[in-house]
C-alpha cells in the first residue's frame, strides 16, 4: 500500500505484477527514481530494478514460502519447481544465485529447511519421524545428519536444550530454583 500510495503521489501509472513487485507504464525521470528510492527506504522497503537482483529475490522469496509458510509437505523438487515457478533454467538460476551470493541454492535452501525443523522441534507438536516426513527427507536418519552437520547437534540433543532452558512459570522464583543457579 506504501508502494501504490507513493506512485500516485509522483503521478505515475502501475499494474502490480506480484506481491512487491509492480511494473511502472511510463519511463520515470532519474529524480523520480530517487525519490522513490528515498520514500520506499524510509517505509523499510528497498527499490529493486537490477533484472539479477531482483531475480534472486524472487529464488528466495519461493524458497523461502515453501519452506515456512507451507503447511503441505514439501513434496516437490526445488530445482523443477523453481524453474517453473521463474520461467528459467535451473542450471542458470543455480549459477546466477552462487555468483551473487556466494553460496549454493542448495546450502540456502538446506539452511531453511533446518531452521524449520528447529522450530517445528520447539513447537513440539510433531515427533522427528513426522518432521521428517513433512519436510520431505528420505529418513528420520537423513534428516538427523543434516541438521546435526549444519548446527552439530542432533535433533534430539537439540530439543533437550531448548526444554532446559525453558522452567515452568510456577517453578519460577521458588528456592530450588534458585538453589540451581549457585
Amino acid at each position: 500500500m506504501v508502494v501504490k500510495e507513493e506512485l500516485k503521489k509522483l503521478g505515475l501509472h502501475f499494474i502490480v505484477v506480484d506481491l512487491g513487485e509492480v511494473e511502472i507504464m511510463e519511463n520515470i525521470s532519474i529524480l523520480q527514481r530517487e525519490e522513490l528510492k528515498i520514500v520506499l527506504f524510509n517505509s523499510g522497503l528497498e527499490l529493486m530494478d537490477d533484472k539479477k537482483a531482483v531475480l534472486i529475490g524472487k529464488i528466495k522469496n519461493v524458497i523461502i514460502e515453501m519452506v515456512h509458510h507451507t503447511d503441505e509437505m514439501i513434496k516437490v523438487n526445488f530445482s523443477n519447481f523453481l524453474s517453473e515457478k521463474l520461467n528459467h533454467d535451473y542450471t542458470y538460476l543455480s549459477n546466477l544465485f552462487s555468483e551473487v551470493q556466494g553460496t549454493t541454492i542448495e546450502q540456502f535452501i538446506i539452511s531453511h529447511k533446518i531452521e524449520r525443523i528447529k522450530e517445528l522441534i520447539i513447537y513440539g507438536e510433531l515427533n522427528i519421524t513426522e518432521i521428517a516426513w513433512k519436510m520431505n527427507y528420505s529418513s528420520v536418519a537423513h534428516l538427523s545428519n543434516q541438521f546435526k552437520k549444519v548446527t552439530g547437534l542432533s535433533p534430539s540433543h537439540f530439543k533437550q536444550l531448548k526444554d532446559k532452558r525453558r522452567s515452568p512459570i510456577e517453578e519460577i522464583g521458588n528456592s530450588s530454583d534458585l538453589n540451581n543457579i549457585n
